[in-house]
């Protein structure tokens, strides 16, 4: 490759790297399957450096998180996020974050935690602009019946998507 070659692969926005994932989003679709999801909340989080950058590397896991509300405040607990090979000092992968939330969200937890026996879920964390946003949900635990039925619904959808497809095909 020529100089200028190099120079615009640099300069050039189309042109990107395949191999670094400049925004990753990380799902858990553990709790969709295991909770009955309810009102949705975009809450901040409080990070050090080397966990951006993690993040950023998508070596985070938020499958066995939860929100607990304490003092007024949102702290996750549970969510790991593996250390790059960079990092010199020793670090906790598990510690605990705090969320950055309003009044009014704080309040809205609270309440479905306390009163009505919600749990607060984190469902996926994201970028937004240059921020890291976590997504969260209150949630009812499903039992087995319900997730039986869930998987029941996801495979008629399934079915039902392969025959109009089969009869698209064929008309």
């Amino acid at each position: 490759m020529n100089f200028i070659g190099l120079l615009t692969s640099y300069t050039n926005p189309m042109v990107k790297n395949s191999k670094i994932n400049r925004k990753p989003v990380i799902d858990n679709r553990q709790a969709k399957f295991n909770y009955e999801l309810g009102e949705d909340f975009e809450a901040g989080i409080s990070l050090q450096g080397w966990e951006v950058k993690s993040i950023r590397a998508s070596r985070v896991d938020i499958k066995d998180s939860y929100i607990l509300m304490k003092k007024g405040e949102a702290w996750l607990l549970g969510m790991s996020i593996s250390p790059l090979n960079e990092v010199s000092h020793s670090v906790d992968p598990l510690r605990t974050r705090k969320l950055l939330l309003t009044k009014s969200e704080l309040s809205k937890i609270f309440k479905g935690t306390q009163e009505k026996g919600l749990t607060c879920l984190p469902l996926k964390i994201y970028w937004k602009d240059n921020l890291i946003k976590m997504k969260i949900s209150l949630g009812k635990g499903k039992s087995k019946f319900d997730k039986r039925e869930s998987i029941r619904q996801k495979e008629w959808k399934k079915e039902k998507a392969k025959t109009e497809k089969l009869n698209r095909k064929f008309s």
